[in-house]
């Protein structure tokens, strides 16, 4: 057996070992005969062992070649003359630590969960979305084309969604979970298109016909206005996974769902995706200085805007949800001003420390009840404020701007409510037409007759 061969069967178990357990978990679930809470428990855990240790393996051969891109062939969708669409996964240096670390949180989750979640109704269910999840973030990760990457991307949003309303008898969280999906599936709208131009201008996904040499030293093969529109199609996707302004009014919702999937989606992992799409495509950004310019702007204001909306939130989900937003608005930053590695090693690091932090929470929250108890009351915890040194009365302005969120909500729903009210009237119109349609079917002499 060749090195390529190796890295092949490692790499392709990197995605059938997640895969593998959702189709053990799921199918006996499907057929009404769930397993217990310890099988569950160790056949998904056991799965994320397997592809953690796999690119594990992987990093290992790489590293010892100076990260010598391999990529792996699985098949070809279809191909039609000179246009093919082809299945590729490649391991390089961005896609192997990446999946490293991913990997292993979902493990760390899994065990956590387990315990978590014990004798919730919903049990099953929640693994089952953790390795949907799992298996859609390794495929987008490894994809070596964009086709592959928009089926990761899709996995990662739906399995998001839905833990988002795992509590369904709560009204909150379906409206948070719809409020996420609507979102999702408005960005994937720029990877979708981005996925169409790219077809159209090189006859093919795949990202060797778009860059050359290796990541992260990767150059544009395309022509400056090809990377430019592919680029800003790109950078709207990313900014509703990493709820950018104005898409960010659904990341303090999504923590509706149990604090495990709040870990592992909005502190560590789906919120990063996006940052993960432009690190792989960043040398299309490089060629597109508008693209760059748009991403910079942007996520510089969003980190303002998390930044001041967290420093008034009163719950402790809420306040990690806007701190993960800005530090997501930051790697966005780094990544619009051009550097490489430094957002990768941004993105592992915060993805970590989130993800301890939101599993640390309700015990943060029993140990902050009972310092309370203990001096008697509130502490007062101090500290400098960034709004200080303004006048009283712009102190009252930012707080109130804050407290409001930045008036986004009401913003988006100026331009989305007329949508949505046009939207109602039509469907109002259909019932009333299919309820017209089965009367004259009803009666004599009509159709049904």
């Amino acid at each position: 057996m060749t090195i390529h061969d190796a890295v092949a069967a490692l790499v392709v178990l990197q995605l059938a070992a997640p895969a593998t357990t959702l189709a053990l978990v799921g199918l006996p679930a499907l057929f009404g005969r769930p397993l217990s809470e310890r099988s569950t428990t160790s056949i998904v855990g056991g799965g994320f062992a397997v592809g953690f240790l796999a690119a594990l393996g992987v990093l290992a051969i790489l590293a010892s070649r100076s990260f010598v891109p391999e990529v792996v062939h699985t098949g070809t969708w279809f191909a039609v003359g000179h246009h093919e669409a082809t299945v590729n996964l490649v391991a390089d240096a961005l896609s192997v630590p990446y999946v490293c670390f991913s990997t292993g949180l979902c493990w760390l989750v899994n065990s956590f969960a387990g315990k978590y979640l014990h004798r919730e109704p919903g049990f099953t269910r929640f693994f089952i979305l953790l390795a949907l999840f799992g298996t859609g973030m390794n495929l987008m990760v490894l994809a070596d084309s964009i086709d592959v990457m928009f089926a990761g991307w899709e996995f990662v949003g739906i399995s998001s969604a839905l833990l988002i309303g795992f509590f369904f008898e709560r009204r909150n969280a379906i409206d948070a979970a719809l409020r996420a999906y609507t979102t999702y599936r408005i960005c994937d709208v720029g990877l979708l298109v981005a996925a169409v131009v790219v077809h159209r201008a090189v006859g093919s996904g795949d990202f060797e016909r778009l860059f050359g040499a290796d990541w992260p030293h990767s150059t544009s093969l395309v022509p400056e206005g090809t990377a430019t529109v592919v680029s800003l199609l790109l950078v709207f996707a990313a900014l509703g996974k990493t709820a950018q302004v104005p898409f960010s009014g659904w990341l303090p919702r999504a923590m509706e769902g149990p604090t495990p999937s709040s870990a592992i989606f909005y502190g560590a992992l789906s919120i990063h995706a996006g940052a993960y799409v432009l690190l792989r495509c960043e040398a299309l950004l490089e060629a597109a200085p508008l693209a760059r310019m748009a991403l910079v702007v942007i996520a510089a204001g969003s980190a303002l805007h998390a930044g001041l909306v967290g420093r008034v939130q009163t719950d402790l989900k809420s306040m990690l949800a806007y701190a993960s937003m800005a530090q997501a608005s930051l790697i966005l930053v780094e990544i619009g001003l051009g550097w490489r590695v430094v957002p990768l090693v941004h993105v592992v690091g915060h993805a970590i420390l989130r993800s301890l932090q939101i599993l640390r929470s309700p015990s943060a929250l029993h140990d902050r009840h009972e310092l309370e108890a203990a001096i008697g009351g509130h502490p007062d915890l101090g500290g400098w404020s960034p709004v200080s040194w303004l006048p009283a009365p712009a102190r009252a302005a930012v707080y109130r701007i804050a407290l409001e969120r930045g008036f986004e909500e009401p913003f988006v729903m100026g331009l989305v409510g007329p949508v949505i009210r046009l939207l109602e009237r039509l469907a109002g119109a259909e019932r009333a037409w299919v309820a017209w349609l089965g009367e004259k079917r009803s009666r004599p002499g009509g159709d049904g007759q």
